[in-house]
């Protein structure tokens, strides 16, 4: 059985530094990191979203975790296909004469951008911290050929590095097209991301398990708000803004058990960005998780250094169980 590694979509969401999950003296991007780090074995890197990484920052962030810790990096929106804010290019990139506060990218623009953003994440790799490339597509890549075309062309860019696809059309995992959708991931070596969000909405993508890459598995719970699939100011905060109960938690154990099982690891993200929602969500999970594994004779979950030690006195104590910009980038 592969392990399970959960953690959060941020650990520095201004949100979350606000909290105060992160105690006195944990507070500056050093501490945070490794307050964070000793409590989850896994992250992902939202910050690279946004703007491209630096090798300096790739080294850092291996400097400040255990060995064991793994970074789940999300790609630059560019290549995506997500319109991209021109100031988040580096200047030698950008449009002579200023043009748009928004560019898409052309072929060779898209190579370019590709070799600078996986050129800042070796570092991360060669210490073997990178868990994998997260691509995180729009609602926009609606099945068909173009996107497939786009899907070969991602893999082709990306061959040698571990790569999750989280396609956000719903088409994608509709009960007439998920098999194709799973045998099309596998084919280009691509692990499927499973969400869990709000259903019912014209824009709810199911909540399909399907494991299409022997090496990783990965869900992305975006919470269940049901402003999910809106738009406009203020959007953002609404559409991930839940706590989520046991309940909804445990009708993940068995798909999680069951992704294990072909999977040699299943990373676990919680994206829904209340304060500390996500790793007050994130530590519920992983002692369900350790209790599920009790009871199925399976080993113990992945959790940081200090991690076990909360488990256990939460147990002696008898307790319940109880996105925004490019912050991850702080290394200073």
């Amino acid at each position: 059985m592969g392990d399970i590694r959960v953690g959060a979509c941020s650990w520095t969401d201004p949100a979350l530094v606000a909290s105060g999950w992160y105690p006195a003296g944990r507070r500056d991007a050093e501490g945070r990191l490794r307050h964070y780090a000793a409590r989850f074995p896994v992250v992902e890197v939202d910050s690279t979203y946004y703007g491209l990484p630096s090798a300096r920052n790739s080294r850092l962030w291996t400097e400040r975790t255990p060995p064991d810790f793994r970074f789940d990096v999300k790609a630059f929106s560019l290549l995506t296909g997500q319109p991209t804010r021109t100031a988040a290019l580096p200047a030698d990139l950008r449009p002579v004469g200023g043009g748009s506060a928004w560019v898409r990218a052309d072929g060779g623009l898209r190579k370019e951008v590709w070799e600078r953003f996986s050129g800042a994440l070796v570092p991360l790799r060669e210490a073997g911290r990178l868990g994998t490339l997260l691509f995180q597509f729009p609602a926009s890549l609606a099945p068909g050929a173009r996107a497939e075309a786009v899907l070969e062309e991602c893999a082709e860019r990306a061959a040698g590095w571990p790569l999750a696809v989280e396609l956000r059309h719903p088409g994608w995992w509709a009960e007439g097209r998920r098999t194709a959708t799973a045998a099309l991931l596998a084919r280009h070596g691509i692990a499927a991301v499973a969400v869990d969000t709000a259903q019912g909405l014209p824009t709810s993508v199911p909540p399909v398990v399907c494991v299409t890459s022997p090496d990783l598995a990965m869900v992305r719970f975006h919470g269940r708000s049901l402003a999910w699939g809106s738009s406009g100011p203020g959007s953002k905060e609404a559409k991930y803004r839940h706590t989520y109960t046991e309940a909804e938690l445990a009708e993940w154990l068995p798909r999680l058990r069951d992704m294990a099982e072909r999977a040699a690891s299943v990373h676990v993200l919680f994206n829904n960005c209340c304060a500390d929602a996500s790793v007050r969500a994130a530590e519920t999970m992983r002692r369900m998780l350790e209790g599920d594994a009790a009871a199925h004779g399976r080993g113990p979950v992945p959790v940081g250094a200090a991690g076990r030690e909360h488990i256990m006195d939460d147990a002696r104590a008898g307790e319940g169980w109880t996105r925004t910009g490019p912050q991850e980038g702080e290394a200073s």
